[in-house]
């Protein structure tokens, strides 16, 4: 989803808690990712795995600078042959520890396996984010956690679009103090830079 769309969305969803709300978690996903410490670990369930939203924070990463913010994403089911950024498994979650933050995505509640990892982690010290579909413990054991439920009448996916456009969009420069040339050439720059690589 481009920045026109998801603008779109923004304007049908204005009135609703979805803006604040998304800007909120995305806000707290770049305050707990710390350059060159932990990373950023992105993990789903067995059956869901948040492969567009990598894909989405990496492209955040690149326009908006801020390189932290490309997750590692880690699978349920990596093999050795995989490329080298679907080739990380489960056993990553057991080193990340103080400075590595871990960002959940669970459309339904995940299996004990990996609900036990994610407490581990944050006993050793990473922080934990959940996007979740109304799960209690994986709530439970976020630091931050937004929830999609059915109730709510979006979809997972549509406010992963959100929340990977407002952590981009968080890094902008302050336009406070700044002049107009100087914002119009931070937009340019922005709007004229090739793409990042997709996966």
């Amino acid at each position: 989803m481009d920045a026109v769309r998801v603008a779109l969305l923004r304007e049908v969803l204005a009135g609703t808690e979805w803006p604040a709300a998304t800007r909120r978690f995305a806000g707290a996903l770049r305050a707990s990712v710390v350059p060159r410490r932990g990373g950023l670990l992105l993990v789903g369930t067995e059956e869901y795995e948040p492969w567009h939203l990598a894909a989405h924070l990496v492209d955040e990463a690149a326009w908006s600078g801020l390189p932290e913010l490309a997750p590692t994403l880690v699978r349920h089911r990596a093999r050795p042959g995989d490329p080298a950024h679907l080739a990380v498994g489960l056993g990553r979650l057991e080193a990340a520890g103080r400075g590595a933050t871990l960002l959940v995505v669970a459309p339904k509640r995940p299996g004990a396996g990996l609900l036990q990892r994610v407490h581990d982690a944050r006993r050793a010290g990473a922080t934990v984010l959940s996007l979740e579909g109304g799960d209690a413990e994986v709530r439970g054991l976020a630091h931050e956690a937004l929830t999609v439920g059915e109730e709510t009448g979006l979809d997972l996916d549509t406010v992963q679009h959100l929340v990977s456009a407002a952590a981009g969009e968080n890094a902008l420069p302050s336009p406070r103090g700044r002049r107009f040339r100087d914002r119009l050439s931070v937009l340019a720059d922005r709007l004229t830079s090739p793409p990042p690589t997709r996966w």
